[in-house]
């Protein structure tokens, strides 16, 4: 698999992301192992998890066994070395982790020693802040978002405080990098700028959703992600396995995601199976795999993009990694395009 420098670092990534977030509750721990196992042998270097995980669900009693489960993997396999590993501080209001605290330096310290020790790692290549303290639009947020209670001075220093514990962080060696997720053009412009007159680290790239049927990175975010060279890290580009086509037609197999979260967190609507339809129909007539196409499809953007995936199978992980050799003509392309202004934004 082609590997690819991450924005402005140091590091060399594999141009997909292996996602775990689904390990300790719909796969378990020896699942978890050989997806690590093939995603390795295929050259997939680039692992993303988070202190949270796993989810569906999302409990105090699961929260950190994912990085268990990557830490008992590296623990035995010995492959360090050759792989970029990515995790996240939850933000604000997430009951199941410290009931909801804010991230803070205090938190940010503790939560870096506790992944580090359940990663069984001495270092975490990207760091990154699962989502702000002041809230955002994501997650189906958007369609009642009000940022008008935004205190830009407390924003401020809380930017400031978190940069500070970071660059001690990076110079203790715990951490080579630090990250956002779920984040605003104008919060990463902010944190930019922040680094830049202070001579403190610099968020490298932004984990935002992204796909055929989230695209709320194509306007001002694409044009920041280029001047900055700040990739976009895009979660759920098979929209939580709408675009594999397994729900087609509003089924519910046993012991998909949607058997667990019957919304798939709220993009269950009425306009999207339509667009599934058209997304379906174009793989069809050009004799694709739809998923793989998804996942090529945001290889392909005009801004730095490596999609995130998760699987619960070998099957399906086998498929997404197979993405890497596929390439969008054209025609396909346009395609897109057409079903895209056709169906805009259906969750």
């Amino acid at each position: 698999m082609k590997q690819i420098r991450l924005g402005e670092t140091d590091l060399m990534v594999s141009e997909l992301c292996l996602g775990t977030m689904t390990w300790g509750t719909q796969n378990t721990e020896a699942e978890g192992h050989a997806q690590m196992d093939m995603a390795l042998d295929h050259g997939c270097t680039f692992w993303d998890t988070a202190e949270m995980y796993p989810v569906n669900p999302i409990t105090a009693e699961t929260v950190g066994r994912t990085e268990e489960i990557i830490g008992t993997w590296l623990a035995s396999r010995k492959q360090r070395d050759r792989l970029v590993i990515a995790t996240k501080i939850t933000g604000e209001g997430q009951k199941a982790v410290r009931d909801g605290a804010p991230i803070t330096g205090t938190t940010f310290r503790a939560s870096v020693d506790a992944s580090l020790n359940r990663l069984q790692t001495d270092v975490i290549d990207l760091y990154q802040l699962h989502w702000p303290n002041r809230g955002s639009y994501h997650f189906r947020q958007i369609w009642g978002y009000d940022p008008r209670p935004l205190d830009r001075a407390q924003v401020t220093d809380h930017m400031l405080d978190i940069l500070h514990t970071a660059a001690d962080l990076i110079r203790d060696g715990k951490l080579r990098h630090i990250a956002l997720s779920n984040d605003s053009v104008w919060g990463t412009a902010r944190w930019l700028h922040l680094a830049d007159i202070h001579g403190l680290p610099r968020m490298v790239s932004v984990q935002n959703e992204y796909s055929l049927l989230c695209r709320q990175f194509d306007s001002d975010w694409a044009e920041l992600s280029v001047a900055e060279n700040l990739p976009l890290l895009a979660f759920s580009p098979l929209a939580t396995g709408l675009l594999t086509g397994k729900y087609a037609g509003d089924v519910i197999p046993d012991a998909s995601r949607r058997s667990l979260n019957p919304t798939l967190g709220g993009r269950i609507t009425p306009r999207v199976f339509p667009a599934v339809a058209a997304y379906m129909g174009i793989a069809t007539r050009h004799g694709l795999d739809p998923a793989q196409m998804a996942l090529a499809f945001c290889r392909q953007r005009p801004f730095p993009c490596i999609p995130i995936f998760g699987a619960t199978t070998l099957d399906q992980l086998q498929t997404a990694l197979d993405a890497s050799e596929v390439t969008l003509s054209a025609e396909v392309l346009a395609e897109i395009d057409a079903a895209h202004r056709d169906h805009p934004q259906p969750y």
